[in-house]
């Protein structure tokens, strides 16, 4: 059996700071083989933000592997977007905007979907979308294969925030590369459910977390995904700090099993989706 905790959009810069210690707290109490980022780990790109982020990761019991999201360009420089938009997170976080994570039992494979010429709208490119087919394809026997990337393949239209270009194309192209699990983040809302983008294609499937620390809620809690993984089973548990009570706790969260044409829902499966 395996553990991934699983954090999206921090958003250092307006963050909630009294959260940043429960965090930690909920790290190592959960004990994950590795912790994954989504994206967006500042609000504007400022050295100092990264340098806050940084200093949490650096506190973490676990390796911890990060994708940039689109706050993690400049916003306000538009010389540094253009010429060296990563430069900051490069410098403060890691140099590989692409990690990938190994273990016996787990493949985890990083995407960038960050696009600096546009401010909100992500972008997989044929050349980024075949560098992570390639890793999934390269994957051990018995490996769960998971993608993470900040820009989720599929939202629901009430969002406002325009689609990922590229989306469709990945979706089919993970699907039929043997993507199991594909970690989200973006929307600042939390979903768990098997996605198929055409009738009779593979599920894969998608979870996103909502936001880690931001105090921009958009009517949800800040929450994190503890998500538990056992030969073709997985568990997704939600885990939320409310205005209230500023620590993690469990709240309902999901089952899924494995079949022939991929993943569904696990019988008496408890869901709290928004």
């Amino acid at each position: 059996m395996g553990r991934i905790l699983h954090l999206s959009d921090l958003h250092f810069g307006t963050d909630r700071y009294e959260l940043r210690q429960p965090l930690v707290d909920l790290a190592q109490t959960v004990k994950p083989d590795v912790i994954i980022l989504s994206g967006d780990l500042t609000q504007r790109a400022l050295k100092s933000q990264f340098s806050d982020c940084a200093a949490l990761i650096r506190r973490m019991p676990a390796p911890v592997l990060c994708v940039p999201g689109n706050h993690d360009v400049p916003l306000y420089n538009p010389l540094a977007r253009m010429f060296w938009p990563f430069r900051a997170y490069r410098t403060a976080i890691s140099n590989n905007l692409e990690p990938v994570f190994h273990s016996h039992d787990l493949a985890v494979i990083g995407v960038n979907t960050t696009d600096p010429k546009v401010w909100q709208r992500g972008l997989i490119s044929a050349e980024t979308l075949a560098r992570a087919c390639a890793r999934l394809r390269a994957s051990a026997p018995g490996q769960l294969r998971v993608v993470v990337l900040h820009h989720p393949l599929t939202q629901p239209a009430a969002t406002g925030k325009a689609p990922m270009r590229g989306a469709d194309a990945a979706a089919e192209a993970f699907a039929e590369a043997g993507a199991d699990v594909v970690l989200s983040g973006h929307l600042h809302q939390w979903a768990a459910d098997p996605f198929a983008l055409r009738k009779g294609g593979r599920f894969m499937l998608c979870v996103q977390a909502g936001t880690t620390l931001s105090t921009r809620l958009r009517g949800e809690e800040n929450d994190a995904n503890v998500i538990d993984h056992d030969q073709g089973r997985v568990m997704v548990t939600r885990y939320v700090a409310s205005d209230t009570h500023p620590t993690f706790q469990p709240a309902p969260g999901a089952s899924f099993h494995q079949h022939d044409q991929g993943w569904q829902s696990s019988p008496h499966s408890s869901e709290n989706q928004t």
